[in-house]
Order: C-alpha cells, then sequence, then structure tokens
C-alpha cells in the first residue's frame, strides 16, 4: 500500500509534468505557426513582384506585411485544414465560400490605402480573416456576412481574438451599412457583374472601393474605384482574380 502522503506527491508531480508538457507542446506549436506565417510573407513578397506591371508597385508597404504577419490564419480557417492554413491559396470555409488567397487579401489591403484610425467597409465577412487584417491597420471595420453561420462564427471567433474595433452584421451587404456610412475604404470579398449604387454612394470622398468585377464563369478583375471631391469616380482594372460570386440572397 502506498502511504496517502507519498500519494498526493505522485499525483502533484504528474499533473506539474503534464503541465509542463503542455506548455513546451504550446510553445513548440506556435514558433511552428510564426515560422509558417512568415514563410507566407515570404511568398506574397515574391507574387507582388511578379505581379509589379498589373498593380503598378514592387512592394507591399510595411504596415501591410506587419497586418499580415499579425494575424493568426490558422484560426480562421476549419480545424482539419489547420496545416495547410498558411499556404498562398484560397481554402474552403464552409458553405460554399473559401477564405481567399493571402496575397490577394494584403493586396487588396494594400490597394485601399486607407489611414490609421480609418473607417472601413467590408462585404463578406467569411471566416473573418480580411476583417482581421484591416483591423490591424484602421480604427473601425464593419462587415456583413448574408450567410448566418458564417457571420456567428466569424464574430465570435474575432471576439475571442481580442478584436473589439469589428461590428460583424448578418445581411445582404449590396445594401451596404448605410447608417455607419460614409467609409474611407470599401472592401468587397465576392464579384458581381456591376458595382451596387449603395456602396458607392456610402463611399466618402477621397474614398476607395475594392471588388472583383465579372461573372463567375468570366475573369473577373479586381477593380479599384475612386471617389472625387466632386463625387465623380475613376476606376482601374488591376489584376485578373476568381472569387465566388456576390449574392442578395440570404442564408
Amino acid at each position: 500500500m502506498v502511504p496517502a502522503g507519498d500519494l498526493m506527491k505522485h499525483v502533484l508531480m504528474t499533473i506539474l509534468l503534464s503541465n509542463a508538457l503542455l506548455t513546451v507542446a504550446l510553445v513548440a506549436a506556435g514558433g511552428e505557426w510564426q515560422q509558417m506565417r512568415e514563410q507566407m510573407i515570404e511568398e506574397i513578397k515574391q507574387d507582388m513582384y511578379q505581379a509589379r506591371h498589373y498593380t503598378g508597385r514592387e512592394q507591399f508597404s510595411q504596415r501591410v506585411l506587419n497586418a499580415m504577419a499579425r494575424v493568426k490564419r490558422h484560426e480562421f480557417v476549419p480545424e482539419h485544414l489547420n496545416s495547410r492554413a498558411y499556404g498562398n491559396y484560397p481554402l474552403p470555409i464552409g458553405d460554399g465560400q473559401t477564405i481567399s488567397q493571402p496575397f490577394i487579401v494584403a493586396l487588396m489591403t494594400e490597394l485601399l490605402d486607407v489611414e490609421p484610425g480609418a473607417k472601413v467597409l467590408e462585404i463578406g465577412t467569411g471566416s473573418g480573416y480580411q476583417a482581421a487584417v484591416l483591423a490591424e491597420i484602421v480604427g473601425e471595420v464593419f462587415s456583413v456576412e448574408i450567410v448566418a453561420s458564417l457571420a456567428r462564427s466569424a464574430l465570435k471567433r474575432l471576439v475571442i481574438l481580442g478584436y473589439d474595433n469589428i461590428q460583424v452584421r448578418y445581411g445582404d451587404g449590396m445594401l451596404g451599412w448605410p447608417e455607419e456610412a460614409p467609409f474611407d475604404g470599401i472592401i468587397v470579398t465576392a464579384a458581381g457583374v456591376t458595382i451596387p449604387d449603395t456602396l458607392l454612394d456610402q463611399l466618402a470622398p477621397g474614398g476607395r472601393l475594392i471588388m472583383p468585377v465579372g461573372a463567375q464563369d468570366e475573369v473577373q478583375q479586381l477593380r479599384v474605384i475612386t471617389k472625387s471631391a466632386d463625387l465623380s469616380f475613376t476606376e482601374r482594372d488591376v489584376l485578373p482574380v476568381r472569387f465566388v460570386p456576390i449574392t442578395d440572397e440570404k442564408r
């Protein structure tokens, strides 16, 4: 028979050892994620240089790179895809939707060209990844998602991760968020044949709207629309892309 005192010591030692092993495992995992994020950053920097003839710029700003490095993409993909979270390609997140390729997320953020403290509208929350990247740079992010389950899970995820400058709404993104307008920038993460006038109306003078334009079965163009002080618009197609289609049907 083991004395009660010795048994208690054994139990305590086992608990301490288990906690120590768990801590080591978490530290090791954190280091691995960090290495994967650093590799992702190098890949998107290379992509930016290779796309310079389309984008008109050879490199990302440091603030965009810093934002991409801070956001833990593995928190925004399904758990069974964690090992692929930092690959430079889109991944499915359920309900027929995807999390965009990191290069495209960084590029859309770069093209928005907003100042710290800006107010930004995002159409198509998805998993919340693009919103999180934006929130690392701007003051407020208002994000609209038309798939109820994605809106709920994204909001929960962003709250857990401590993003208190992001608001998520379930609804038709093509209607925007009129009571919070005007916005210094608007990002649309789904493709449409035309750009909704409601969104253009909610863009502040001097602001930019970034949206993939084109039909689902055609080559889409990532378009930048700038609103001038006189309320006129200029637009430029930057890069051929492929996005899921925008819809006004709630799910």
